[in-house]
C-alpha cells in the first residue's frame, strides 16, 4: 500500500483527484488533502507520506515552495498542473512524474505504477534537488538534463550529448565520453524537450546535436558524421532543413 497525500488549491480539482486515485489506483491510501502550501507542509509533517500528489500554483505560492520547506527525503512527487509552461519544462528536465489537467485515468495508472516499482528514493531526492534549482533559473535553457535509466538517474550535461537513436518506446543516448545510456522515454518526448537550437531530428530514429556534426557526406542521399565517429543518415524529407541548420553552425 502506498501512504499518499493530496495538496490542491481548488476543492474540485482535490475531490476529482481523490476519486480517481480511489477508482483506479487501489494500492494507493489517501491519508488527507491540504489547500495550501502552509497547510501542505503541515500535513506532509504529520502523515509522513510515500507520494504526494501536488499542485503547482497555489493561492499562498507554488509547490515548489512548499518542498523548499521539506527536509525529507523519504517521498516522491507526482506534480498536477494546468498550463505552467517554464514549470512543466522544469519538470520534465528534472525526470519528475507529472500530469495535466484534467487528469486522465491511464497516465494517473502509469504514473504511480512507476512509482510503486521503485525501490530507493534517494535518486528521486537528487532529482528534487536538481528540479529546484532548474525552476529558480530565468530562462528555460537548462544545461543538465536528468534521465531516467531503470531505477536509476543520470545528470549529464546537454553539450555532452552527441545523438539520441529510438529504440521502440525508449532511447539510446549516446554521449561524449563514449557512455551510451537507454532511457524510458521516447524520441520524441526528447525532441521536443532538447533546446531545438542545438538539436534536429534528421531521421525517423535519430536526433543529433549539430554540435558534434563534423562532416556531411552528399553520397547515398546523405550522412551526417559525428564527433564519436558514426555516420548517422539525413532522410531524405530532412535534407534540406540540416543544410539549412549545418550553415548556421
Amino acid at each position: 500500500m502506498i501512504n499518499a497525500v493530496i495538496i490542491e488549491d481548488e476543492k474540485k480539482s482535490r475531490e476529482v483527484l481523490e476519486t480517481l486515485v480511489k477508482t483506479h489506483c487501489p494500492d494507493v491510501n489517501i491519508l488527507g488533502m491540504a489547500d495550501s502550501v502552509a497547510s501542505g507542509v503541515e500535513l506532509i509533517r504529520k502523515e509522513n507520506p510515500r507520494l504526494i500528489f501536488l499542485d503547482i500554483e497555489m493561492a499562498d505560492g507554488s509547490g515548489f515552495d512548499l518542498l523548499e520547506q521539506l527536509d525529507s527525503s523519504s517521498y516522491e512527487v507526482i506534480f498536477t498542473t494546468a498550463s505552467d509552461a517554464h514549470a512543466l519544462r522544469a519538470i520534465k528536465y528534472s525526470a519528475i512524474d507529472y500530469l495535466l489537467k484534467p487528469i486522465d485515468a491511464d497516465e494517473l495508472i502509469d504514473a504511480v505504477e512507476k512509482i510503486r516499482v521503485k525501490h530507493s528514493n534517494t535518486a528521486n531526492l537528487d532529482n528534487l534537488k536538481f528540479l529546484l534549482q532548474n525552476f529558480k533559473k530565468p530562462t528555460d535553457q537548462y544545461t543538465k538534463i536528468s534521465l531516467p535509466t531503470g531505477n536509476a538517474y543520470e545528470i549529464v550535461n546537454v553539450k555532452d550529448i552527441i545523438r539520441c537513436e529510438a529504440d521502440g518506446s525508449y532511447t539510446s543516448f549516446f554521449l561524449e565520453n563514449k557512455k551510451k545510456l537507454l532511457v524510458s522515454a521516447s524520441l520524441k518526448h526528447y525532441e521536443d524537450l532538447l533546446p531545438p537550437d542545438d538539436f534536429i531530428r534528421v531521421h525517423h530514429h535519430h536526433l543529433i546535436n549539430m554540435n558534434h556534426v563534423v562532416r556531411f557526406l552528399k553520397a547515398d542521399g546523405g550522412y551526417a558524421v559525428m564527433s564519436d565517429g558514426t555516420q548517422i543518415e539525413i532522410s531524405r524529407r530532412k535534407k534540406d532543413a540540416f543544410v539549412q541548420r549545418l550553415n548556421k553552425v
